[in-house]
């Protein structure tokens, strides 16, 4: 029987997830989109806390325009917050989903607004 799309989804993830962790030094940035927003957060695994936390739902983001442009601000959004809370190096977390699009468009702006993948 074939596999539905969330389900090929999370086969992704968790392959990818057991090759990368985040840690105080080098913390994860992981994405997840949904059909409406994305949500991007800063975890450190090895505390199992989350240091930052930034969305398309926040008052914060102007997240006006397509989606696209959404995600752009969330990305910019997260690196002001990460680079306040002194976190500059990061591994990028893709989440499963194909680093296309609005995923791709969130880590470009992370990146121009100063974090290192």
């Amino acid at each position: 029987m074939a596999l539905t799309k969330v389900e090929k989804r999370n086969r992704i993830k968790r392959r990818v997830r057991g090759k990368i962790s985040g840690s105080a030094e080098k913390p994860r940035l992981s994405v997840y989109k949904s059909n409406k927003e994305i949500y991007a957060q800063i975890v450190d695994d090895k505390e199992g806390k989350t240091l930052v936390f930034a969305s398309s739902r926040e008052k914060g983001v102007d997240a006006k325009g397509t989606k696209t442009e959404a995600a752009v601000a969330v990305g910019k959004k997260i690196a002001e917050k990460a680079i306040a809370a002194g976190i500059e190096n990061i591994v990028f977390d893709r989440n499963g989903f194909v680093f296309h699009g609005r995923v791709k468009a969130l880590a470009d702006g992370a990146r121009e607004a100063g974090l290192k993948f």
